[in-house]
């Protein structure tokens, strides 16, 4: 998408990014609902409105410094409580939580595909029909890399937590450990370019994938 300017950019990644954030959050506390902890649900955090999830920085400031700078663009929402100890089965419980955001993720990432069909057979609308495909590219763009990013096993991201879940006691413990120096590890990945090299090819990879699937 490096053919569109800053303003262009920031208009098409907009809703995107905000639906991959929300749904994401959404979907870790409905899953924990159905496997028996309510707390996400007391605290009005499986509603759809956006301004439950926001975190100023993690969904606004940092998304927008990266568009405007280069470089992948992420971002985070105020995480969902989840209550261990209300799970039914707390261990494996807790595993198909932190897979349900990815899980989201990769379903959105389909439905913009979709999106960016629809741009192509609207050739004959010039405007709208380059608007939706370009919107289309950034949520599949987005979805993919909020699914490669979030099941890499760093604490608090969900795959060390899909990891606890399979693993032995002692890893969840290890993992608890790293927990608080997780985005601080995130941040040098970043800034060092190892995150770009470590996750670009996965995003390449799943976007030719799901472009075959569908013929985009």
């Amino acid at each position: 998408m490096q053919e569109l300017n800053v303003v262009q950019l920031i208009v098409v990644m907009a809703l995107p990014l905000l639906l991959a954030i929300t749904l994401h959050e959404v979907a870790h506390g409905w899953v924990a609902l159905r496997c028996g902890d309510t707390t996400a649900q007391a605290q009005g955090r499986l509603s759809l409105n956006p301004l439950r999830h926001i975190d100023p920085i993690g969904t606004v400031l940092v998304p927008a410094l990266l568009a405007v700078f280069g470089g992948f663009i992420f971002g985070w929402a105020k995480p969902v409580p989840v209550n261990f100890h209300q799970l039914r089965h707390p261990k494996r419980d807790m595993a198909l939580v932190a897979l349900a955001g990815p899980g989201t993720n990769m379903l959105m990432a389909l439905g913009w595909g979709l999106i960016i069909q629809l741009g192509q057979e609207l050739a004959g609308w010039r405007w709208l029909s380059g608007f939706l495909f370009e919107m289309g590219k950034a949520g599949v763009y987005v979805n993919l890399f909020f699914a490669a990013l979030n099941l890499l096993p760093i604490p608090p991201l969900d795959g060390s937590r899909v990891l606890t879940g399979f693993l032995p006691d002692r890893f969840g413990l290890m993992m608890a450990k790293i927990e608080p120096y997780g985005l601080v590890i995130i941040l040098v990945l970043l800034v060092t370019n190892t995150l770009n090299m470590v996750l670009y090819p996965i995003v390449f990879g799943l976007n030719q994938l799901l472009s075959f699937i569908l013929g985009y």
